[in-house]
């Protein structure tokens, strides 16, 4: 008979590693796919097929690329819920779970429609769980901007 032992870890990966930025960065590209959305010139009227196709297939391109980092925004969301957070820091943020649960779900939200405001709100709540996460470390932070067309800030550990 095999005698298994048990191990016993507190978390899939090796402590600080974990980091919010990637989630930030997958809720500003989702808001810039809006953008772009809103800013592609729909074909005229009497537009002919090659319009039509120009237009399909840049539509096509932005939903999908909101739609896997919206994604991806949930899944980075999720290792920081599940594996970084702990009970005490639930006891210090008691709206934290519920930080989680709605911006988990907002992310669901902005997959499912063309909403600006709710990829704006993403972007919002994305940046608060970066800036609690780094106040459980004890690591004051900053807003920097992003550089990028989307335009906005990421929320970063102060130097």
């Amino acid at each position: 008979m095999v005698k298994i032992k048990v191990a016993h870890a507190h978390c899939d990966i090796p402590c600080g590693i974990y980091d919010p930025l990637p989630a930030q960065i997958a809720a500003m590209t989702v808001l810039r796919m809006h953008q772009l959305i809103e800013q592609l010139p729909q074909p005229g009227e009497g537009g002919g097929k090659e319009e039509r196709d120009r237009y399909d297939n840049s539509l096509s391109r932005y939903i999908a690329i909101k739609e896997q980092h919206a994604e991806l925004a949930k899944r980075e969301l999720d290792i920081l819920w599940h594996d970084y957070f702990k009970a005490e820091h639930l006891e210090k943020y008691p709206d934290l779970h519920d930080l989680f649960w709605n911006t988990i779900k907002l992310a669901s939200k902005v997959k499912q429609e063309i909403n600006k405001q709710a990829a704006e709100e993403l972007v919002a709540r994305v940046q608060r769980i970066a800036e609690i996460f780094w106040e459980t470390k004890g690591v004051r932070t900053h807003r920097v901007p992003t550089h990028m067309p989307v335009g906005g800030e990421y929320v970063l550990p102060a130097a």
